[in-house]
């Protein structure tokens, strides 16, 4: 499988698009003015203490105060270190209101909800994961050759020992750390250490709210997490960029032969491979796939929640070879929607329903298979009685379409109005109450020019009736300002 890394950087923000054989999988967007914080680590405030939910409110220099959950607050001992016990404590017994807390951003801020924050600092190179307040040491669930487990983590330990440390910390290795060598762990080792030692030294000398750390940029952490031995290409349109991610490859991965381009076309670098028209189509409701079905994807505040369809789709032999294919299909374009969209949380998956329970085991392997490449940690059930799938994807930042869309002034973010016709009724019900309560022989009906025209024509006998029941005249009036769902009844 052939990758290639598209790099857009503009003033305004940084875009970052993921290709997997010609396809767009993931795109990843950051606004310079609204730059995300998952990894900054903060000098913060408790502003709130919350019994009732195990949890406290933080205030860390944001719009909103940061959550922090009574599992997200390390107990420490005298030297640092976290205390690892059973026992269950409450939030009262962890933080008091006033007080000042070191805390890491662990999702952002998303909708309503404040960013999630957590005691637990974690730092992130290459190949390993430093935890500075712990001695735990692990790898990546990804890594699922046995021997290759074994042998990272016996290199792990041979490093350290070769690199003595006064506070030596917990690590983890990565999944990027497949095949890597003594070299490179010492110089992950190397770097993780002397960024721990300059945080340290900002924590200790801060006073007040204060950021204390602050991530790569986008295309620094997309080079960081995302090269792999599949990255044949990076293609980005910004030279001091392109300077950097080539010294970052020099320093940390010179053993991948990865080609690292300047983009200087006088097309944009997201015009290749049709990477804009690919955004605008994650935008949509509807997914349509190749066989002539078609997914429905509905994000709410609860959940996402997909729909699977024939649609066109009648196939050659029988209705259960025709809905095996179409859900096959479909596992695969879920998986990919779901990285391309960014969507996480709780998802229901409706698959058209199957009989056959290794067509359902067919079905179940292939959404596994295609979750695979998935840099986001997922869990999936077997399929219900009721043909669903319920599984979870882990959220950190915001999807791509809360990125990209407002929701809609007209409809609230609901993707519907009330017709015309309704609408309509409720205007006879606004002049009869209005009759009612004034004397005036006249009345005026201001609204949008879709009703006033239903009014005068479909309506327009039940006007004369209404006009009859109330004895008074009614007049009307567009204003082109007014969407479809506004009105005005009022004395002429």
């Amino acid at each position: 499988m052939s990758e290639e890394i598209l790099i857009n950087v503009s003033p305004m923000e940084t875009r970052v698009a993921l290709i997997e054989n010609g396809l767009l999988q993931e795109i990843f967007i950051e606004r310079h003015n609204n730059r995300g914080h998952v990894g900054d680590v903060f000098v913060g405030k408790v502003v709130r203490v919350m019994p009732g939910m195990e949890a406290a409110f933080v205030d860390v220099g944001l719009e909103r105060a940061a959550f922090l959950h009574v599992t997200d607050i390390s107990t420490l001992d005298e030297d640092g270190f976290e205390i690892r016990s059973d026992a269950v404590k409450t939030i009262q017994a962890l933080v008091h209101e006033g007080q000042s807390i070191v805390v890491q951003a662990a999702k952002d801020a998303i909708g309503t909800k404040g960013a999630r924050l957590t005691t637990q600092i974690t730092l992130a190179a290459r190949n390993l994961v430093y935890l500075p307040r712990s001695e735990h040491r692990g790898i990546s669930q990804r890594l699922q050759d046995d021997e290759e487990r074994e042998r990272l983590l016996a290199l792990l330990a041979e490093c350290l020992q070769q690199q003595p440390w006064t506070q030596q910390g917990g690590f983890i290795i990565r999944t990027a750390a497949e095949g890597a060598t003594g070299e490179a762990f010492i110089e992950d080792i190397r770097f993780l250490k002397q960024l721990w030692s300059e945080l340290e030294q900002r924590i200790h000398g801060s006073t007040g709210i204060r950021t204390v750390y602050r991530e790569f940029p986008l295309y620094m952490r997309t080079i960081r997490d995302l090269i792999t031995p599949e990255v044949e290409k990076i293609r980005i349109d910004d030279s001091e960029s392109c300077e950097q991610i080539q010294q970052f490859l020099h320093n940390y991965v010179p053993e991948l032969t990865i080609s690292v381009e300047f983009y200087e076309d006088d097309s944009p670098v997201f015009e290749l491979y049709g990477i804009e028209d690919e955004i605008n189509k994650a935008l949509r409701r509807q997914v349509k796939l190749k066989s002539g079905g078609d997914l429905i994807i509905d994000q709410t505040e609860a959940m996402i929640t997909i729909d699977v369809n024939t649609g066109a789709y009648l196939g050659r032999r029988n209705h259960a070879e025709t809905v095996l294919k179409t859900n096959l299909e479909a596992a695969t374009a879920i998986a990919r929607q779901l990285r391309l969209r960014n969507l996480g949380g709780i998802i229901i998956l409706d698959f058209i329903d199957m009989l056959d329970d290794e067509h359902k085991r067919q079905v179940q392997r292939e959404l596994a298979r295609a979750l695979e490449k998935d840099n986001a940690k997922t869990r999936i059930t077997d399929i219900s009685p009721l043909g669903l799938i319920e599984m979870t994807r882990r959220r950190t930042r915001e999807s791509l379409g809360q990125i990209l869309n407002n929701p809609c002034e007209v409809c609230a973010g609901s993707g519907y109005q009330k017709s015309a016709e309704t609408v309509c009724y409720e205007i006879f019900r606004g002049i009869i109450g209005v009759a009612r309560s004034y004397e005036n022989d006249v009345l005026l009906v201001v609204a949008s020019q879709l009703v006033v025209d239903r009014l005068l024509d479909e309506e327009s006998g039940t006007l004369s009736m209404l006009e009859e029941l109330v004895g008074k005249t009614v007049k009307y009036e567009v204003e082109p300002m007014y969407t479809q769902e506004q009105f005005d009844v009022v004395l002429y």
